[in-house]
């Protein structure tokens, strides 16, 4: 009998992936881009050691790369930037027959076995980990469910189980079937491919916090941030783009401002609000209280009142008064949320109190203003136009200026 068998099926252990890819020049490099499941990068990449850096690259953070993987299971709707990855030669492009210029191919990519890896990251380290510790995290669950169900006894708790783990094994398919974008470089040069990181690094233009406050939508105090702005004292006068207020800025102050003034309306000048605040806060009435807070410090504050109007520009208000300074406007924030949380007062009340300060918000603090002769003092600098910035120190002043409306400081 004869026995014949075909050397072709026998493969063995094959240690590389391949994937369809797009082959271009930049910068005098060859580039590969292709689209990778989320379940190949820890395969194909480096998965980066937050208590080994990597030379060359920065340190990640174990904990900002798990809030990615949070991000992923939070968001269905998920977005993210294609990584960057440097070739030191190992991969193999096979062009197909017919694709213009031979630009378009099959791309080898051996696995990151130890020193076998080709690749290695430019840029995604904190996605690659963040990814990385999500399928460990739910591939752990996934099997002390199947535990726990070999122990249930009652059909109810075994339904209760499966429930579990087919909402985990979902969650899990989705690392199969989503996708993410991976460009790499072919750079064999160990000098040459350093310094990409340097260049990507000095040429990232990071999201100021006043971009992050227009668009990130996932917070209540930007979700709100367009319809507080509709109000007379800050229309036409938020910085959309910058987050520091300079002495020629001619903006009253900047989105993120904006957003911390509404946090501490909401929830105190030093309040967080975390993830169970943000679904029991109703945009509508967050900024009706916004509103209302900047109506009674505009009634109150006749430099304020002349902003509104037109009349005063906000470069000149920051150079006469203290109420041209961000901290002090999130202290009155955090004061009226003090009165009228705590203290249950009303607009009205709140008004007056405040119509009573207007005389001692001129700029800057001399030694004899109520800011540096009472318990404020530590909290303000003489000479200085604005308080300290730190949270310790608003909170400090907020806790005075609300405890002066029983026990009014002399001259008050």
């Amino acid at each position: 009998m004869t026995i014949s068998i075909d050397p072709t099926r026998l493969s063995g252990v094959k240690r590389s992936s391949t994937y369809l890819a797009m082959r271009s020049t930049q910068g005098g490099r060859t580039v590969y881009s292709l689209r990778v499941p989320l379940a190949d990068l820890s395969v194909i990449l480096p998965v980066p050691n937050p208590e080994e850096p990597d030379p060359d690259n920065r340190k990640v953070d174990r904990r900002h790369a798990k809030d990615f993987g949070d991000y992923l299971h939070r968001k269905i709707d998920w977005v993210a930037p294609a990584l960057l990855a440097r070739d030191n030669g190992g991969c193999k492009f096979d062009g197909i027959e017919g694709a213009p210029e031979g630009r378009l191919g099959y791309l080898e990519i051996p696995w990151s076995v130890g020193a076998l890896s080709p690749l290695s990251t430019i840029d995604g380290q904190h996605r690659i980990l963040g990814v990385d510790i999500e399928i460990k995290t739910l591939t752990e669950q996934i099997n002390k469910i199947n535990k726990d169900i070999e122990r249930a006894r009652s059909e109810d708790r075994l339904s209760q189980l499966r429930q579990q783990r087919d909402d985990l094994l979902q969650r899990l398919q989705r690392m199969d079937s989503e996708y993410v974008g991976l460009d790499i470089y072919l750079e064999p040069d160990n000098i040459r491919s350093r310094q990409m990181f340097v260049d990507v690094a000095d040429n990232a233009k990071g999201i100021s916090s006043a971009l992050r406050s227009r668009f990130d939508g996932s917070k209540i105090a930007n979700r709100t941030l367009d319809r507080v702005m509709d109000h007379a004292l800050m229309k036409g006068r938020v910085d959309l783009e910058q987050d520091r207020m300079t002495t020629k800025n001619p903006n009253l102050m900047g989105a993120k401002h904006v957003a911390d003034l509404t946090r501490a309306v909401a929830v105190g000048v030093a309040g967080r609000i975390g993830k169970k605040r943000e679904t029991e806060l109703d945009d509508a009435a967050v900024t009706e209280a916004v509103h209302k807070f900047l109506e009674c410090i505009t009634e109150a504050f006749t430099d304020l009142a002349a902003v509104a109007d037109g009349k005063l520009a906000p470069l000149q208000l920051r150079q006469q008064s203290l109420l041209g300074s961000v901290g002090t406007l999130r202290v009155l924030a955090g004061t009226y949320h003090v009165f009228t949380q705590e203290m249950d007062l009303d607009d009205e009340e709140i008004t007056e109190f405040f119509r009573r300060l207007n005389p001692h918000m001129n700029a800057p603090v001399t030694s004899a203003s109520i800011w540096r002769t009472t318990q404020a003092s530590a909290d303000f600098e003489i000479n200085a136009s604005a308080p300290v910035m730190r949270t310790q120190n608003l909170q400090h002043l907020v806790d005075v200026v609300a405890g002066w409306y029983k026990n009014p400081p002399t001259g008050l």
